[in-house]
């Protein structure tokens, strides 16, 4: 299986992010004892023909986590109709595979929940892209509230959806939160203990909560700050006060019902975790297209 870039030109997610995590899901659906009721009840040597398609519109994401699904269990051919990245309507056939009908079978659910989750994380993203662009040239970004074990599947949905990825995780980025202020003693104390240990290729952002400590901030001179729950009122004088000194990121429950005020505000980068924790599946399924006669 190869993987071709989607509509968007978005990198393709690399065999490694997947193939252990799809194997697991697997090993955990079939335990010990494999696929009772498919072992009992399809011969072992029927052949099928099977589409993957959509029930409802959105945007593709994870075909490829859902084909290496099948292949990991049996020898199964497929032609990809839609690649990661394309807007769909329901009713959208986005591979035709033909194979070992025990392989099908045994494997669907995997593949299909990987497909289901990872679609609709871009289609909800694209959905936030959208509302944030008629208002603000602002950019999405999702967080670290992320499925375990699925951050890098994840990220890579989010990506397809057309926002940006932040942080992957604690070791590629500075963001001093409200816990690490109040070890340190406040906003200026945790910069000046921060910038000791930063590299020079690592912006440090910050997190406040009000226009005070966004001033302290601001005066110890953080390179992004976050505002984080702020009242939009009070996000727009933050934008304000923060021009041409930092980077501004709003933060904080934002949903899809809130994003647009959000971004009018004026903020540089709105993250969002609800793409990631909230966003509902998109609904695929696996159809034989004839019902098999062994």
């Amino acid at each position: 299986m190869s993987h071709q870039e989607g509509q968007l030109g978005i990198a393709p997610l690399g065999f490694a992010h997947y193939r252990e995590l799809v194997r697991r899901e697997l090993d955990s659906d079939l335990g010990s004892a494999g696929d009772l009721t498919t072992d009992a009840v399809v011969p072992g040597d029927l052949e099928v023909k099977a589409q993957i398609l959509t029930r409802q519109p959105g945007r593709v994401c994870g075909l490829d986590c859902a084909l290496f699904a099948f292949d990991a269990l049996g020898v199964v051919r497929w032609q990809v109709e839609q690649m990661d990245g394309t807007d769909v309507e329901a009713g959208t056939v986005l591979a035709e595979l033909e194979g070992p009908a025990r392989v099908f079978l045994s494997a669907e659910r995997t593949a299909l929940n990987l497909l289901a989750h990872l679609s609709g994380i871009a289609t909800a993203t694209r959905d936030l892209v959208y509302l944030v662009s008629r208002v603000s040239s602002a950019r999405v970004l999702c967080t670290r509230k992320t499925t375990p074990g699925l951050r890098a599947l994840e990220k890579y949905a989010v990506r397809v959806g057309g926002a940006l990825n932040h942080r992957f995780g604690l070791y590629d980025a500075i963001l001093i939160k409200d816990n690490h202020r109040l070890i340190a003693g406040g906003v200026r104390a945790a910069i000046a203990r921060t910038r000791a240990h930063q590299s020079h290729v690592v912006k440090l952002e910050v997190e406040v909560d009000n226009l005070d400590e966004l001033e302290e901030a601001l005066d110890a001179g953080a390179d992004v700050v976050l505002l984080d729950n702020m009242a939009i009122p009070d996000l727009k004088q933050a934008v304000d006060l923060a021009r041409g000194r930092a980077v501004t990121e709003a933060s904080g429950g934002i949903t899809p019902d809130t994003i647009a005020d959000v971004a009018a505000s004026g903020v540089d980068f709105v993250s969002v975790g609800w793409m990631t924790h909230s966003a509902p599946a998109l609904d695929v399924g696996l159809d034989f297209l004839v019902a098999p006669t062994s």
